[in-house]
């Protein structure tokens, strides 16, 4: 359900505007409309955004390397959140420097390594008496013999297929090798060792103090993120806000939800602040907040990884919940794999302390539930089928369940009862929202499909006669026809609402064929983790039975029953949540009219971090 919302318009004197800012902060219930021409470039709060996204790295390094189930220390009220950051940042860019130093004289250490242990001062001493040393790598196919005659060539290591040599020649003489040039470091790979070790100790120094930094400073810099996020949120309420009668007057608006605005009213009467209140019109983007009970919000969070509905139209999250939970059932279909999700998201739910996650964990027990009854009654645990039930009933239905024509049909139906109720939703809502004469084609749509369809099944059972049939399609088919053809629109003439129901029956005939074909998925995916399941058990009792030794046997079997399990609860559970959400978003959205586009409510408060799913 979509919360009301109440708009509220603000005159302040410039002189008391930052002070009622403060005030309508800490009242936190106020949602800030936007200027349409969007917030200046301001570099203030520019600096703070950048203030807030450097915090937000710091913090994200430390957590990274926080030792696990570690105490942190509160934060420091009396410590410069800023000054914090900034050594946080310098250890962090020391450490970084350092494993970037580390690295690079490892690189050279072993470039020198081939060239032994020298002394650069003997080389330095060779030159001054008149001969000068020159290093080269060349392949071993191109290295010429000649060159040891010509440039007192000396081999002095070969790795793989690389030769390294050196040159002993007078100063000035020209030496013309295909070979490459090798400049040598400074320091032997014997120095750069040392070097080595003194950077690595520098760099485990530089990682304990990031640790105990993680624990020390992790809060204080927390508290400096809120601190600079509630400025940058007060920043672009001061930039939304328009100036009247030459800068004397700020004008700004807002929505508070209805049943949150005692303590702003409370605020305002208290205050000589001019406002004034409004019910929201057609044209109003008005923000969203919804509010539905324990079983329906565990399920908001999946319908707000599509959109959100506007404000002028209904929440569609109560009416896909329990078709969203039946559909997930369908398709995972095995009490055992639905028993492991719902001691999963049992135990997990204990665990947890945030109530987005919480309420996450609440979704997969009950996931779990259902599929654990629709696993018993069609029959399959852990691929097991359970065809041969004691109960006569249960039997029966068991064996209709696990038909692959009765299930193939089964979907189908699902599909046109959920199709059909959301195009009931749309017609009710169009009724509420334009009025009863724009939902005649809906209406028609309706009579056509449900009138002549509820004919067509209770004929074919023959609980009507032949002759009460006729006239059922006789008077759905004219009433939907007249609605969908004539009544389209009675402010249009007739020939044009013919043809404009000519294109909306082929847009109807055609979209509801691949709505409809749409739900097989349900079918397929119910079908193919049965039959997965039961061949991972027939695969490892037979693979266990052909080894025939003891223990190893049951060794294999266990091990391709708990891998092929593991594989097919994975893909089976991501299908049966992805397909569900799919047929949601498409085939009931759009049969239900919905549009989307809303925004959702942020009160302007102090920041809190929001919690994200997926």
């Amino acid at each position: 359900m979509i919360v009301k919302m109440k708009k509220y318009t603000f005159l302040v004197y410039h002189k008391q505007y930052l002070e009622f800012l403060e005030r309508i902060k800490e009242i936190g219930v106020l949602h800030i409309i936007e200027k349409p021409e969007g917030i200046a470039e301001n570099d203030a709060l520019r600096e703070k955004m950048q203030i807030a996204s450097r915090i937000k790295a710091a913090l994200k390094s430390l957590e990274f390397n926080r030792p696990k189930d570690a105490v942190l220390t509160p934060a420091d009220k009396n410590r410069d959140g800023l000054a914090v950051l900034e050594e946080v940042e310098d250890v962090l860019s020391r450490k970084e420097h350092l494993q970037q130093k580390v690295t690079q004289t490892e690189k050279e250490r072993d470039r020198m390594e081939v060239w032994g242990d020298f002394d650069h001062a003997r080389i330095n001493e060779l030159r001054k008496s008149g001969y000068v040393l020159n290093f080269f790598a060349t392949p071993l196919r191109k290295f010429d013999q000649e060159w040891e005659v010509l440039y007192n060539a000396f081999e002095v290591d070969r790795v793989g297929s690389t030769v390294y040599f050196v040159t002993v020649t007078r100063p000035g003489e020209k030496i013309e090798i295909d070979a490459d040039h090798i400049t040598l470091s400074e320091k032997t790979a014997r120095e750069l060792d040392v070097d080595i070790v003194n950077l690595r100790s520098q760099l485990e120094k530089a990682n304990e103090e990031i640790k105990s930094r993680a624990i020390s400073d992790y809060n204080t810099l927390k508290e400096a993120e809120v601190d600079v996020l509630t400025a940058v949120a007060f920043d672009k309420v001061v930039l939304n806000t328009h100036s009247e009668a030459d800068d004397r007057v700020k004008l700004i608006e807002g929505w508070c939800p209805e049943g949150s605005e005692e303590e702003l009213n409370n605020y305002l009467e208290s205050t000589d602040v001019y406002y004034e209140t409004a019910l929201p019109t057609e044209t109003d983007k008005v923000p969203i907040k919804l509010k539905n009970n324990k079983f329906t919000k565990m399920f908001e969070f999946i319908g707000e990884l599509y959109d959100l509905p506007n404000y002028h139209e209904r929440d569609l999250t109560p009416y896909f919940a329990p078709f969203y939970v039946i559909f997930f059932g369908f398709c995972l279909g095995d009490a055992g794999y639905g028993l492991l999700f719902l001691l999963l998201g049992l135990f997990a739910r204990m665990k947890m302390k945030n109530p987005v996650f919480k309420s996450v964990m609440s979704l997969v027990a009950v996931l779990g539930g259902v599929t654990v009854l629709v696993g018993l009654l069609c029959g399959t645990v852990f691929g097991i089928s359970l065809i041969d039930s004691p109960v006569p009933w249960l039997q029966k239905f068991q064996a209709y369940m696990l038909d692959s024509d009765k299930l193939f049909y089964n979907a189908l139906i699902l599909g046109v009862v959920q199709i059909l109720f959301g195009m009931i939703l749309k017609w009710t809502g169009e009724i509420k929202r334009t009025g009863f004469a724009s939902s005649l084609p809906t209406l028609g749509w309706l009579l056509i499909l449900m009138g002549c369809g509820g004919t067509l099944a209770l004929s074919t059972f023959d609980i009507v006669s032949a002759e009460f049939a006729k006239w059922g399609y006789i008077v759905f088919g004219s009433l939907g026809g007249l609605c969908v053809f004539l009544l389209n629109n009675l402010k249009r003439n007739p020939l044009i609402n013919v043809g404009s129901g000519l294109w909306d029956t082929y847009n109807m005939v055609t979209g509801l064929l691949g709505d409809v074909l749409s739900y097989i998925r349900l079918f397929a995916l119910g079908l193919s983790g049965g039959v997965m399941g039961f061949v991972f058990n027939d695969l490892g009792l037979s693979m266990g039975e052909s080894i025939g030794i003891p223990v190893v046997s049951q060794l294999v079997t266990v091990f391709i029953l708990l891998f092929g399990h593991g594989i097919n609860i994975f893909i089976a559970a991501l299908g049966s949540f992805v397909h569900p959400m799919r047929l949601t978003f498409v085939e009931f959205y759009k049969n239900a009219g919905f549009e989307g586009g809303g925004k959702k409510y942020r009160p302007f408060a102090k920041y809190e971090e929001e919690t994200k799913v997926l």
